[in-house]
């Protein structure tokens, strides 16, 4: 079975998603290149899209693809406490019909396993958490908050970005090893030096590396395009990596 591709709205980047009319107007983009899926990024959203997510959840549906939620904030804040609006967003990751919310993992202290239990509960959205690009997403933290998570049988799962190691100066395939476990969804992304830090590149312009990282990781993950996508003709360019991925 191959695996499910999705679309990260990012991809494309929040100037050219602005011209385009908003990530609705990226779907029959997305839909004609061959992806089963969308990424929905909050921070894309306007003031008065965000009161529009039940229709934007309608037109993902009319177009047959599925969806996937991403929020730029941590599942634990800088002083350790369980990020409070968490309800709030899987609640709109429900109006758009998303399987799945994405945050990065933060400042993770200890596990209060009642109180995050009851958030998780009370949705049938899968939280997936992240490995960003602050050292709080470090692999030890990542690893500590998995097996507690694990041992405490929470409904939770990983997002594993493959390009967010570099930035933590941590070896992507060793992480693989020690995390693929909890994965259930994978943001494919290759990065290379910029300046005193990196910067994400299309899989064309990276070496092979990203195959051997992809390949260590759950081969039923869904797969996120979260690399740039740019050039005169977006659909064929998302369909060229659609098409890659599917087959990598």
């Amino acid at each position: 079975m191959k695996p499910e591709i999705i679309v990260v709205s990012a991809a494309y980047g929040a100037q050219k998603v602005a011209e385009l009319g908003g990530q609705a107007a990226l779907l029959p983009l997305i839909k004609k290149a061959g992806a089963d899926g969308i990424e929905i990024r909050r921070e894309l959203f306007s003031d008065s899209e965000l009161c529009l997510l039940h229709a934007l959840g309608n037109a993902i549906s009319q177009h047959q693809l599925s969806a996937s939620y991403s929020v730029p904030e941590a599942l634990w804040l800088d002083d350790g406490a369980l990020n409070p609006r968490l309800a709030q967003f899987l609640h709109e990751a429900e109006q758009i019909g998303a399987k799945r919310l994405k945050l990065a993992l933060g400042h993770f202290v200890a596990l209060d396993v009642t109180p995050l239990l009851a958030v998780l509960q009370a949705s049938n959205v899968t939280l997936v958490v992240e490995n960003d690009q602050t050292p709080d997403s470090k692999l030890a933290p990542m690893l500590r908050f998995f097996h507690q998570a694990c041992d405490a049988a929470l409904p939770l799962d990983m997002t594993f970005d493959m390009g967010n190691w570099q930035w933590t100066g941590e070896e992507g395939l060793q992480a693989a090893a020690q995390l693929s476990r909890y994965v259930s969804y994978i943001h494919v992304k290759a990065a290379v030096p910029h300046g005193d830090t990196f910067r994400a590149i299309a899989l064309d312009d990276a070496d092979d590396s990203w195959r051997s990282l992809l390949n260590a990781l759950p081969a039923d993950a869904p797969r996120g395009i979260e690399f740039p996508l740019e050039g005169a003709d977006l659909l064929a360019v998302t369909r060229h990596y659609v098409d890659l991925l599917r087959a990598a």
